[in-house]
């Protein structure tokens, strides 16, 4: 009589993976050092800006003190204090977080008519903002400082003129 034979199938050894291959990892680290490449400059771009923005809002928060001023004493003032601001006369004072320095206020005061045909010089003011030179925002070249004077015109010095719009 024919015996039963029970054949057995021989599975290889089983292979364990531990951990990723060299190739994995330069893969990855090549992604990675791309999308740092890519993401640092922007990131860099939108911070510079952003302190742009907030020397900006408080060189027009000053000028409309400075207005505010003008319209109960009838004369601009060049002291900081005079519009709730701790630096004193001729002295440059930070805003915001600290990037950009107020050059001190420049102010001219009204001159009376010279005689009864001209109309004598009006009152004026100039407020300039400046990257402070010990922080990170000095190295914005492309826009070094922003002035805005009494007559409302707002100039800026530096390679690009768009930069704080």
């Amino acid at each position: 009589m024919y015996k039963t034979v029970l054949l057995r199938r021989v599975q290889p050894p089983a292979r364990r993976q531990r951990g990723f291959t060299l190739i994995e990892l330069v893969i990855a680290m090549v992604i990675a050092s791309i999308l740092a490449a890519i993401a640092i400059p922007s990131y860099t771009s939108y911070i510079m800006k952003s302190r742009r923005t907030e020397a900006k809002s408080a060189l027009l928060n000053i000028a409309s003190l400075e207005e505010r001023f003008f319209s109960t004493n009838n004369t601009y003032s060049a002291l900081p204090t005079d519009l709730g601001y701790t630096a004193g006369l001729g002295v440059s004072f930070p805003v915001g977080s600290g990037y950009y320095n107020i050059s001190p206020i420049t102010v001219t005061q009204a001159a009376p008519p010279a005689n009864t045909t001209s109309a004598g010089t009006p009152a004026t003011y100039t407020i300039t903002a400046t990257p402070v030179p010990t922080k990170s925002q000095a190295n914005d070249t492309g826009c070094t400082s922003f002035t805005i004077t009494s007559g409302g015109v707002q100039t800026s010095t530096g390679s690009s003129t768009t930069c704080w719009q």
